[in-house]
């Protein structure tokens, strides 16, 4: 009997040994790329192409990154993306939470259909709409500016709403229902309520938003006229020329822009993962 417990426990532990070496050499692949990343921004241009190849540099140094600052005007390219990124953020958590809400806690006639045109809206890639948006902005005269960088993320995004949505979905109705018996208006509710309930998803969408706005290259680069209004996404063009690709500046500006991603997932991983799965198995 002892024999057949001891077989099972190393069964069992073989299995899990398995699973971990495997989920392991998939952790390694994931993470290799941001490994070249990091060690290639302290090489010089000619060990980046080295054969045979060498993983770390022959001289740790952070010249690299010193160009990185000086070639380009690296703070005013961060406020500019900071300042975009702020808005970007603020605007997706007031108004997906608000036209959530709205999906998931209030009755009205034809609620389902509006929500499914709005799932549907997803279809439609950024490309497609990119030239009548264009068009609409250029006639408010707004290229040149922020604000068609901006003001699209107080009118809501389909994936942030039905992230939310399924979200809200999930809280019991008891609780707005005995609001309500109490006095409370919808405003309330919602203030009071459903956003101390929702950290998760709001975390979850504050970080997307993060990284979209952080990341995105194509909307500054159509829709920002000058250079004093670059972003650090349009900075890595600048670097870059057809005799000179000056790929280890390209490294050392990518690891900058990569750590802020990093140090803001790892904060806020715990309602990042919550916010996913809470959303994802509500009906």
């Amino acid at each position: 009997m002892k024999n057949n417990i001891r077989l099972y426990k190393f069964s069992v532990f073989l299995r899990r040994l398995l699973i971990w070496l495997l989920l392991f050499g998939f952790a390694l692949l994931f993470l290799l790329p941001f490994f070249f990343l990091f060690t290639g921004s302290f090489k010089t241009s000619s060990e980046l192409f080295t054969v045979p190849f060498r993983w770390f540099p022959k001289k740790w140094s952070l010249n690299n990154y010193r160009a990185v600052f000086t070639k380009i005007p690296f703070f005013r390219y961060l406020r500019n993306t900071l300042i975009i990124v702020f808005f970007n953020i603020i605007g997706a958590l007031v108004s997906n939470s608000l036209i959530a809400y709205g999906f998931a806690r209030l009755r009205w006639p034809g609620r389902d259909k509006i929500f499914l045109i709005v799932i549907a809206t997803m279809i439609l890639p950024y490309q497609v709409t990119l030239i009548p948006v264009y068009i609409m902005f250029t006639k408010l005269k707004w290229i040149g500016t922020f604000l068609p960088l901006v003001v699209p993320g107080f009118f809501g995004n389909a994936f942030y709403i039905f992230l939310m949505r399924q979200f809200l979905v999930g809280i019991p109705r008891e609780l707005t229902e005995s609001a309500r018996i109490d006095g409370a208006n919808e405003f309330m509710i919602y203030l009071r309520l459903i956003i101390p309930i929702s950290k998760p998803v709001l975390a979850t969408v504050a970080i997307m938003s993060f990284m979209r706005s952080w990341n995105d290259f194509l909307g500054p680069l159509i829709f920002l006229a000058s250079d004093k209004l670059y972003t650090l996404s349009l900075a890595a063009s600048m670097l870059r020329s057809n005799l000179d690709p000056n790929w280890e500046l390209l490294l050392a500006l990518g690891a900058v822009m990569v750590m802020p991603v990093l140090v803001l997932f790892f904060l806020l991983q715990k309602y990042f993962i919550q916010g996913i799965t809470m959303s994802g198995i509500k009906g």
